[in-house]
């Protein structure tokens, strides 16, 4: 039986990380769960690290999709914040941003760590960056450092 698992190590590895400015309070917890992951636990170095920051959530699929075709990167992390109000616009957002991040990721073979908040409240936000206890942008990191080792390991 083979059984294949990464490892979160992966010092040589080339990351993007693309931030939503909008929301910046929230995604800069974020950013730094994110890059706290990548140095520490992934060893990578800074000069392997390249931050984008885009203008609203809606943009980030468009920026990731410009990151991985350009080959550069060995995984992106991408990072925001959705806060549900009182129109569509929240949901709308959201599953649009998703479901363009997923496809960005399986057309190009490409870990892609999902660190969008999609929250009801800024509460919720707050809880979720890290401000407290969990952080999801650190969980989004831990996850594309891994990812990035399983296809290593699928590809030999």
């Amino acid at each position: 039986m083979n059984i294949i698992e990464g490892s979160t190590t992966a010092n040589e590895a080339k990351i993007a990380i693309a931030v939503v400015r909008f929301n910046r309070f929230i995604n800069n917890n974020l950013l730094e769960g994110a890059l706290d992951i990548l140095k520490r636990t992934g060893q990578i170095k800074d000069e392997n690290i390249t931050i984008i920051w885009t203008p609203g959530a809606y943009e980030l699929p468009l920026i990731v999709k410009a990151l991985a075709i350009s080959h550069k990167y060995d995984g992106i992390i991408a990072l925001g914040t959705v806060i549900r109000g009182i129109t569509l616009h929240f949901e709308l957002i959201a599953r649009e941003c998703s479901s363009g991040l997923s496809n960005i990721s399986i057309e190009n073979t490409l870990p892609i760590g999902f660190g969008l908040l999609t929250t009801d409240n800024i509460s919720q936000a707050i809880e979720r960056s890290g401000i407290k206890a969990n952080n999801k942008g650190s969980e989004a990191a831990l996850a594309v450092l891994e990812m990035i080792n399983i296809l290593q390991i699928i590809k030999k």
